[in-house]
């Protein structure tokens, strides 16, 4: 009983106040990402050609012009980021592992080795074979990585989940190597993509992106609230009716699916699952029904100003966002690791 009581404890209430302040500042910070996409670049835009790219009117400025560009590469990041929240909220969640992310268990290598072998040997090239090779690679990684943390007595804990994706990793990224070396044409039409970039978003890259980010953003809110019961442990959430196994699979799928699209029409973004994840259970809590939408928005509000921070860095040239987000997140990581212990959530 007095454990059941502990465990409650972690699901207690926020204050409504404290709530809305986090909800008003993420929107905020979210606006100011989106100006900030839309104006800093290699190019500054005016406030005049803001308005006047925006409303679409007939083109009489080049400023104008270079925002209506922004646009897309804007709306990408938003949604790639969004979904990578929302992913690395997922993870954490399934496997109770405070550091999980999609880039530490493997899943985005699982990925992009699949996306390298069609490139290769099938000549995929356009975003939606990509998507279909990420998907499978994602999936059967993140069915390897847990097959192989769950090996051993103590089942799947999370030092041995991340010791198992990190491996997992490292293999497969020597497969992506020799895949690529013997083969130019591969390596010409990798390297861009390898490092995690949202530049060469274009309005078809968005609508083919979409679908898979409305049906893993609503599988993930249906199955908020048993994740909630299994942090209280598979007993309690079982004799509350939940089917742990199902929810733990569903969940993520949807997890998956997020990170598999992301890394197909973006490359392999790593760290953002993690930091947001971690800045809203920071201030709200463990609550999934909070964590995974507002995950969404600080996911988006992150890879957005990684993006703006890679332009404004190599100014006229560019930073990829996935190089900026892995400076900033491996050393969080690093910190979490040391901190937290790598116990489970």
């Amino acid at each position: 009983m007095n454990k059941l009581t502990n465990n409650q404890k972690r699901l207690r209430p926020h204050t409504p106040q404290r709530l809305m302040k986090v909800v008003i500042t993420a929107f905020i910070l979210l606006g100011l990402c989106i100006a900030a996409s839309l104006v800093l670049g290699a190019r500054l835009v005016s406030w005049d050609e803001l308005v006047t790219g925006l409303s679409y009117r007939e083109l009489d400025s080049y400023g104008a012009s270079v925002v209506r560009e922004r646009v897309p590469r804007t709306i990408f990041g938003l949604c790639c980021g969004a979904a990578l929240g929302i992913s690395g909220a997922l993870m954490q969640a399934v496997t109770r592992n405070p550091i999980a992310d999609p880039s530490i268990l493997g899943v985005n290598t699982g990925a992009a080795l699949f996306v390298v072998a069609g490139i290769a040997f099938v000549d995929i090239s356009s975003a939606s074979q990509y998507i279909w090779f990420a998907l499978a690679g994602a999936m059967l990684t993140a069915i390897f990585v847990y097959g192989i943390g769950s090996m051993g007595r103590a089942g799947a804990t999370p030092l041995k989940l991340v010791l198992a994706g990190t491996a997992t990793s490292a293999a497969l990224s020597s497969l992506i190597s020799a895949i690529m070396i013997p083969r130019s044409y591969v390596m010409d039409q990798f390297r861009f993509w390898q490092v995690g970039s949202v530049g060469a978003a274009n309005w078809n890259a968005i609508q083919t992106f979409l679908p898979f980010l409305v049906v893993g953003i609503i599988i993930a809110i249906m199955v908020a609230p048993s994740l909630n019961a299994l942090a209280l442990g598979d007993d309690v959430a079982k004799g509350q009716g939940v089917r742990t196994g199902t929810i733990r699979i569903t969940a993520a799928f949807a997890g998956v699916i997020l990170c598999g699209v992301t890394t197909a029409l973006a490359g392999p973004i790593g760290f953002i699952g993690l930091l947001a994840t971690h800045v809203i259970r920071l201030m709200l809590g463990p609550d999934l029904r909070l964590i995974i939408p507002l995950s969404a928005i600080t996911g988006a509000v992150i890879l957005t100003l990684s993006d703006v921070t890679g332009r404004l860095l190599t100014s006229p040239g560019e930073l990829e966002a996935g190089v900026v987000t892995a400076f900033i997140g491996a050393p969080i990581l690093i910190y979490l690791a040391t901190r937290m212990k790598v116990r489970s959530l």
